[in-house]
């Protein structure tokens, strides 16, 4: 019996050693529009003179539906400072990272402090009116890192409004001419993700309703697969008897982050309060969100 015992252990030993198979990490991934969430009072001139400014109690709540959220990583947009985010977004649990430009309306994000996470310079140019009093706004650029390395590159937006639906190749106007400006702009960004053999996503407020064959959709895309989780759905976001509204905050997936996309996952998280005042006191948007699936 001992013999027989010795002899396993000899096999045993012989044998060459494999680690468990690493699990891929799957991670939550959203976007919210806060809409100027700020702790200015009513009235500072950086706001606009009607703004109802949020109370202690709408605070509160935002930050209800953040613990609610439970994601991973969060783009963000029209958030005024580090501070007034985390009045949301926990700072024992959340690292805020915004723009770095003085304006009161920032893109950013909210990334879980257990993730490994890369600031990267803005992408300046999407502020195509840099300077004048109403200028735009910058991207949020950041990368995150799976377990095994993975690089997910990640890119908050808030695009110029004004051009929801109107094609962005003939009879421009202002504001389409600055939503196909940005759209050049985010093709290019989005190239370099490419070049680079790195997953990529683009989410945010695109001030944009997206069909199948859109302009700016064809325009970023230059050609190359892009995955949209909204594409197909309307938001239940604010909904009346009227039914859903479309999208116009999206995700969008390329490179090797469209195979990472977990089916089915895309996720509306609407308000409970149903009255028409909540949309001041909360937001006219509500978070969207995706399960990714890194390697």
């Amino acid at each position: 019996m001992r013999r027989i015992a010795f002899l396993l252990l000899l096999l045993m030993l012989a044998t060459p050693f494999a680690p468990p198979a690493r699990a891929a990490q799957e991670i939550k991934l959203a976007t919210w529009n806060i809409a100027w969430l700020t702790l200015k009072p009513a009235g500072h001139p950086d706001l606009p003179r009607d703004l109802r400014t949020r109370s202690t109690e709408d605070l509160r709540l935002l930050r209800g539906y953040a613990v609610r959220l439970n994601a991973d990583v969060i783009a963000l947009q029209e958030i005024d400072s580090v501070e007034a985010a985390e009045r949301i977004f926990d700072p024992a649990t959340y690292a805020i990272h915004l723009t770095s430009e003085s304006d009161t309306q920032r893109p950013g994000f909210a990334v879980r402090r257990s993730l490994r996470v890369r600031r990267n310079p803005d992408l300046a140019e999407l502020d195509i009116r840099a300077g004048a009093r109403r200028s735009l706004r910058r991207g949020a650029d950041i990368t995150v890192e799976g377990p095994g390395g993975e690089a997910l590159r990640l890119l908050s937006v808030h695009l110029d409004a004004g051009c929801r639906d109107d094609p962005l190749d003939r009879d421009l106007s202002r504001d389409c001419e600055g939503l196909a400006r940005q759209a050049r702009i985010l093709a290019r960004w989005a190239q370099a993700r490419r070049d680079e053999g790195v997953g990529f996503a683009i989410l945010g407020d695109f001030n944009r309703v997206m069909g199948r064959d859109d302009d700016f959709l064809r325009i970023v895309a230059e050609g190359q697969p892009i995955l949209r989780p909204t594409a197909g759905f309307s938001t239940p976001c604010w909904a009346d008897a009227r039914g859903g509204r479309p999208f116009i905050d999206h995700i969008l997936l390329g490179g090797p982050a469209r195979n990472w996309f977990v089916a089915n996952s895309m996720s509306v998280m609407a308000y409970a309060e149903r009255d028409r005042s909540f949309r001041e006191r909360l937001s006219d948007h509500c978070p969207v969100s995706v399960r990714l699936r890194l390697p």
